[in-house]
């Protein structure tokens, strides 16, 4: 993944950031919308979750969760 710059990140427009506002998660191109769960698995709440992963399955459909990374355990 290419690293932003403070310029390239300026010029990128308010639809290109998960949360618009603080403009904040990138998620312009693929491998930054993936970047940008996984930063908000390890830093955020569940509802900035929730808010991160619809915006992000919006932009991108194909990144959607089909729950095949959860696994239950078995009953013995």
């Amino acid at each position: 993944m290419v690293r932003l710059t403070g310029k390239q990140r300026r010029r990128l427009p308010k639809t290109a950031f998960a949360f618009k506002s603080k403009r904040k998660y990138p998620i312009d191109t693929k491998a930054r919308a993936r970047n940008a769960l996984a930063r908000a698995a390890q830093n955020s709440s569940k509802a900035t979750q929730r808010t991160i992963r619809a915006r992000v399955t919006r932009r991108w459909p194909s990144l959607k969760k089909t729950g095949a990374g959860r696994r239950r355990k078995k009953k013995t």
